[in-house]
């Protein structure tokens, strides 16, 4: 008789222990997983203990960071940055100069040879096999593309590999190298310079398009989202026809951070829009800082304006830097829940072959993050 109280105990025990080991479920239906824990938010970009100032210089740009200018150095022309006008012109790559190295953004890496690089393709496919074409000189032209410079070329100057060799870089993912990716995930070494990543020096046609010619229109967003002004366009908007779409039941299911909204500058590049007064949406690029963000590694954060999985707050595991919910440990429990890891691509790529589940009508189907 005495017996039969403790087997009820450890029944109780047993079944705790059981649902403590179950995945947790919001109210509008989410796994959440775990991610990186027990580290510092840059990561990688602590640039091996060096931190901030292997990326930011606060005095002297390039110089101040110990860096010899190439003779591509920084912007100049006759464009007047912050009232100050620099000698040259933007789109003539033979007329820079020394330039201004730091002026933006502090910025303590040479960007001259990547300034320099002669138009390439990006992402390149079956019908565009020339890729999604980037070229530098046109940054500054009539007020265009300056968003190109802090979103692409800032980061080419490190992650480039061919022109542009980044000080701290080994060419091998951090999280991989650290043993903080799932044991699933592979082990061929992962590259992070883009332009030498084991194939040919300077082929980035393995790389996802960015610039002018990877716009919203080209992923087929374009009728969900508008211009939060017609007269100055700063970030993307939910258009008229959001209210009650399936993008809107995807942005419950998981979420639109990297499309909405505007996190401190990144987001889509919405500053290259004609100057005549005809603005569109459609015209809105992509840069790399649209995905990333140089300085959070691992975590992904929920806000009252830019909701995750429903929540308005708190933060989600990611990984690679990108600004949003991406763990490719996530458990999809049979297919009840889409990875995290496959809905971050959704975000754009919404419709079509490789679309989400909503734009096929399958609603219920949650996001394990």
């Amino acid at each position: 008789m005495k017996k039969t109280p403790l087997l009820v105990l450890i029944a109780l025990v047993v079944f705790a222990v059981a649902a403590m080991a179950q995945p947790t479920i919001g109210t509008t239906g989410y796994a959440k997983g775990q991610g990186i824990i027990n580290m510092d938010k840059l990561g990688a970009h602590q640039n091996g203990g060096r931190g901030c100032t292997g990326c930011h210089a606060p005095h002297s740009g390039a110089r101040g960071n110990g860096g010899a200018l190439t003779v591509n150095s920084q912007l100049s022309g006759n464009n007047v940055i912050n009232g100050i006008s620099y000698g040259g012109t933007w789109s003539n790559q033979t007329n820079l100069g020394t330039g201004a190295s730091g002026d933006e953004e502090l910025w303590g890496q040479d960007i001259g040879p990547v300034l320099a690089k002669a138009p390439f393709g990006t992402g390149g496919t079956e019908n565009n096999p020339g890729g999604f074409q980037v070229d530098f000189s046109q940054i500054g032209v009539n007020g265009a593309y300056g968003r190109m410079l802090t979103g692409i070329v800032f980061c080419l100057s490190c992650h480039d590999g061919q022109v542009a060799k980044g000080a701290m870089m080994t060419n091998a993912s951090y999280e991989q190298a650290a043993g903080l990716l799932p044991s699933t995930y592979g082990s061929q070494t992962i590259p992070t310079l883009l332009g030498a990543d084991g194939g040919p020096a300077g082929n980035y046609l393995n790389d996802h398009p960015i610039g002018p010619q990877a716009t919203v229109a080209a992923v087929g967003i374009k009728s969900y989202v508008a211009l939060d002004s017609t007269t100055a366009p700063t970030k993307l908007v939910a258009s008229a026809t959001f209210s009650g779409s399936a993008y809107q039941t995807f942005q419950q299911n998981y979420g639109l951070p990297v499309v909405l909204g505007a996190r401190a500058g990144a987001g889509w590049a919405v500053d290259s829009m004609p100057t005549n007064g005809t603005f569109s949406s459609d015209n809105a690029y992509v840069v790399c800082t649209t995905c990333h963000t140089p300085h959070t590694m691992f975590k992904a954060s929920a806000s009252t304006t830019n909701p995750i999985g429903g929540a308005t707050s708190g933060y989600f595991p990611s990984f690679f830097f990108l600004a949003a919910p991406y763990n490719p440990a996530a458990q999809v429990n049979n297919g009840q829940y889409a990875s995290s890891a496959t809905q971050f691509c959704r975000q754009c790529h919404f419709s079509g072959a490789g679309g989400s589940n909503e734009s096929i009508g399958i609603n219920n189907i949650g996001t394990a993050f």
